[in-house]
């Protein structure tokens, strides 16, 4: 039994981060502190000093724990992390799980590679973004590997040089092959600098350069050059003029401003490089009624900027942050992008003018689609209300888990796991489970196995302090099928010694969707209502989900006496080459020039295929 007032006197004189969690262990709050002692021992003294958040949070609160860090920047990062991980009900939640791609130049290696990456790595290269115009961006890289021959394989050079013959990208002048030992690595250089220098807003020189180039080779009479050359200065020239002007004066900085109605915020963000506004972004928070705007403002610079990969050199704020968090977020934005960061509140001029203008788009869009969102919040968090009340279930909704088993006549068994958290699929939790001791179509034990094996895996990773989506265990679990399947699942939960309500999704003759069934007794929401919506889509999901990955070890099979036995094709090639063709016969009909058409392709790979198949 934890006891919250002995344990309150063993706490450190430290700085790190608390955790608060409910009766089912479940966290409900994640806070950060520079004294573990004198903060978590704030909250259960006297309440009068209490916000109306804190009032309602610790009833709730059973136990807490804690991680010690080194300094308070250490707890901000941990803070970001467990708040993304965990999703706490009464901390303030950034809504929107976006990843947003940056262009990436491999500067760490001998022979850099221009490409678009959602992730930014410890690794040494430059990264350019965000970018939130997805068609923009890829058309920008699109034209940098037109206007400089850079390449664009994952060899690892200069290790692999002179071990294959040059791809297509050199034959159509869109690569100096390196690969190749054509070109040296200095020579190389000026090319990614200058792709580098055409990604920072340096447009003119090189346009310069190459007008200089275009008219050298005219005059030489190399007219086939000096066409390449025109043809690379209009694609820079449309580039630009597709850039919208922001303010001359601001070369890097993000204007972020909020709006806010009760519990719903809207954060409206405007990103200018260099200069020029390169796009904006709408995000979604919901805040406790009772936190101040400030509050909201430091939730989300802390949220946001914990998770992308490009800090710029000023952020331009409405609201001021808290007193606490201003000091704490400067010097950890500033260690994050190697200099110092500005946070500013402008009261006049051109600065206050931006966050203005943010601030009338922010009223726009929230008053635009706050209807929208009212019917987002219905449709998800209401539908599982409504769930709750119809079983007549105590305890809230948060995760639902659903499973169904997929096989044809035995063969290849599969079970399938998808999550539902507040009414929305959280496909980074779904799992596949390829049924190992159950042999032939017996339904039944193989949901057994695959509950066994979920729940062994969420005690085993719980023990060993790691966390995934298996640790967490779901408030209600929905089986694809009736009677029978609620009754496996029921099994295995009482050798586990958990209680977690069991539903079956039942459906009627024409395999829709009917009700659920609870408890020995059918369960009949109304068609009409989002629970019953909700329950339609999860099971159609569960099984779509279980169709594929058995579709898909299927298709594995029959490729075997196929593409497998094909010298020289590996799985990223053979996947490369379904991907592409569709199918084995369309791939057996190719012609060498066509394969080659496979990114991943070369070659010799291209000439083994097409002697496989023609007998060559």
């Amino acid at each position: 039994m934890f006891d919250i007032a002995e344990e309150l006197k063993k706490l450190p004189q430290k700085s790190g981060v608390y955790l608060m969690k409910n009766d089912k262990g479940e966290i409900i709050y994640v806070g950060k502190a520079i004294n573990l002692r004198n903060r978590v021992r704030q909250y259960f003294q006297n309440s009068k000093n209490h916000t109306a958040k804190t009032k309602t949070m610790v009833p709730h609160i059973a136990e807490f724990e804690y991680i010690v860090t080194d300094s308070e920047i250490e707890a901000l990062i941990l803070e970001c992390n467990l708040i993304k991980e965990y999703r706490p009900r009464y901390n303030i939640m950034l809504k929107d799980d976006k990843s947003y791609p940056y262009i990436k130049v491999t500067i760490q290696e001998k022979f850099p590679r221009i490409f678009i990456t959602h992730h930014m790595l410890k690794d040494k290269a430059k990264y350019y973004g965000p970018f939130t115009d997805n068609y923009a961006m890829r058309e920008t890289v699109e034209t940098l590997h037109k206007l400089f021959p850079i390449r664009k394989c994952r060899k690892n050079l200069p290790k692999e040089i002179g071990k294959d013959r040059p791809c297509l990208n050199y034959h159509i002048g869109q690569c100096v092959a390196p690969c190749s030992g054509a070109v040296s690595e200095e020579e190389y250089g000026k090319y990614v600098r200058d792709a580098m220098d055409f990604l920072e807003g340096k447009h003119e020189d090189i346009r310069k350069k190459m007008e200089q180039e275009m008219c050298e080779a005219a005059e030489q009479l190399e007219f086939e050059k000096a066409a390449g050359l025109r043809d690379k200065i209009q694609a820079i020239q449309s580039i630009v003029q597709r850039q919208k002007m922001a303010n001359i004066s601001l070369q890097d900085a993000d204007v972020i401003a909020l709006v806010r109605a009760f519990s719903q915020c809207l954060v409206q963000v405007f990103f200018i490089r260099n200069g020029k506004m390169t796009g904006r972004e709408n995000f979604n928070m919901t805040a406790p009624e009772e936190q101040s705007r400030s509050e909201v403002m430091t939730a989300f610079i802390e949220q946001f900027y914990s998770g992308t990969a490009y800090i710029p050199k000023e952020l331009i704020l409405q609201e001021e942050l808290t007193k606490e968090g201003r000091p704490l977020l400067e010097a950890y934005l500033s260690a994050k992008r190697g200099n110092k960061v500005f946070l500013t509140v402008p009261i006049k001029g051109e600065k206050h003018k931006l966050v203005e203008l943010a601030y009338k788009n922010a009223n726009l869009v929230f008053s635009q689609f706050g209807e929208k969102m009212k019917r987002e919040e219905r449709r998800t968090k209401g539908a599982m209300e409504e769930i709750q009340k119809a079983l007549g279930l105590s305890v809230p909704l948060s995760r639902v888990e659903a499973y169904d088993i997929s096989n044809t006549q035995g063969f290849e068994s599969v079970g399938s796991m998808v999550v539902f958290e507040n009414g929305k699929a959280k496909s980074s939790d779904y799992r596949k489970f390829k049924i190992r001791t159950v042999v032939g179509a017996n339904d039944f034990a193989s949901m057994q196995e695959v509950l066994t094996r979920r729940m062994n895996h969420g005690i085993r990773e719980e023990t060993e302090g790691k966390s995934s989506s298996f640790t967490r265990l779901p408030d209600l679990i929905l089986m694809d099928g009736g009677k029978t399947q609620v009754h496996a699942a029921e099994e295995v939960l009482q050798e586990f010694e958990m209680k977690i309500p069991v539903c079956g999704m039942v459906k009627d003759d024409r395999h829709r969707t009917r009700g659920l069934f609870y408890q020995g007794k059918e369960i009949l929401l109304p068609p009409s209502s989002e629970g019953f919506r909700l329950i339609t889509r999860i099971q159609d999901e569960v099984h779509r989900f279980a169709i594929t990955y058995h579709r898909n070890l299927r298709q594995k099979k029959a490729l075997h006496s196929t593409l497998d036995d094909i010298k020289g094709i590996g799985t990223v090639r053979r996947k490369a080459l379904m991907r592409h063709f569709g199918s084995a016969e369309r791939i057996a009909k190719a012609e060498v020039s066509e394969l080659l058409e496979v990114t991943e392709m070369n070659i010799p790979a291209a000439e083994a295929v097409y002697r496989f198949f023609h007998q060559v």
